[in-house]
């Protein structure tokens, strides 16, 4: 059974969590995935049974039993490490795992306080003339931005600070849904950055609270949710519909900052001679125009 999102502002279920993401690891896998005999038995459950999972892992059943039913505290790195490789982890899985099992070899985490931004990036933006580029903190919140970034995902500051969040901006903005070609894809990459975070970050009430918040407002964001999917996606290609210069094709770069501030620059570029790269030219030039045209317009 699916945990249920937490309620506004409460601490997410580390145990409940733990439990429901080794479950559905577990369900996503079948025998011949890993290199066990079906003998075509009726299964009530999809993917591996426990058994066969801690046969893999070469734990006890009744380990492993005890460890999805949350039960995490004395687990070893090492156990995690034989689990992970049975279920076929990635290496964004392994982690999150790790943070929510809470090995001893792992401290606890505190989310850090400050979202303030140097003033040294501030002026790099401003210099990354032509380039869409903004400065995005924990929550997926979007910090600061560009002119070009204004350009072609809509005026930011026209909307009060809370609202300047991706999560809230694709779920809950019709306009975002149409800017994104692949709008289930980026819906999709938005769940996976709040799932690692809330790995890291239980206790945090206002990612608590974002994620209730999302739950009770987007049946989207709750299926989503549901599948306790994590994933670190650090560079990529985007699909946008812009409202003036139609489509447009974005390779993006993001670089985690190393002061761990949970801050990450994100930038946009188009393939140098192509339709997009004329396109961003033309925003460019229109300036103030095509920024109160932009998504958010």
């Amino acid at each position: 059974m699916d945990t249920q999102p937490p309620l506004s502002g409460a601490p997410l279920d580390r145990r409940a969590e733990l439990s429901e993401f080794l479950r559905t690891r577990r369900a996503r896998l079948k025998p011949e995935d890993v290199g066990l005999p079906d003998f075509g038995r009726h299964r009530r459950v999809p993917g591996l049974r426990r058994e066969e999972l801690a046969q893999l892992a070469g734990v006890s059943v009744a380990y492993y039993t005890r460890l999805e039913q949350g039960n995490g505290r004395n687990v070893s790195a090492e156990v995690l490490g034989s689990i992970a490789r049975a279920l076929r982890l990635t290496d964004a899985e392994h982690a999150h795992l790790t943070h929510l099992a809470k090995p001893k070899q792992h401290k606890k985490k505190t989310a850090p306080r400050s979202q303030q931004v140097r003033g040294a990036l501030r002026q790099l933006l401003d210099t990354m003339d032509g380039v869409p580029a903004y400065i995005s903190g924990r929550h997926t919140d979007i910090l600061v931005w560009n002119r070009m970034a204004s350009a072609v995902f809509g005026d930011w500051s026209e909307l009060p600070a809370q609202e300047r969040n991706w999560a809230r901006l694709v779920f809950l903005k019709p306009e975002y849904r149409e800017l994104f070609v692949e709008w289930e894809q980026k819906a999709y990459d938005v769940v996976s950055i709040l799932r690692m975070e809330a790995g890291c970050y239980p206790d945090d009430p206002r990612l608590s609270a974002l994620v209730g918040e999302l739950s009770v407002k987007s049946e989207e964001f709750r299926r989503l949710w549901a599948t306790h999917d994590v994933r670190e996606k650090s560079y990529g290609v985007k699909h946008l519909r812009h409202p003036l210069v139609g489509d447009l094709t974005l390779s993006f770069e993001s670089f985690r900052l190393a002061d761990d501030t949970g801050q990450g620059l994100i930038t946009y570029h188009a393939e140098p001679g192509s339709p997009s790269a004329e396109a961003l030219r033309l925003l460019a030039s229109w300036g103030a125009d095509a920024t109160r045209a932009g998504a958010g317009g």
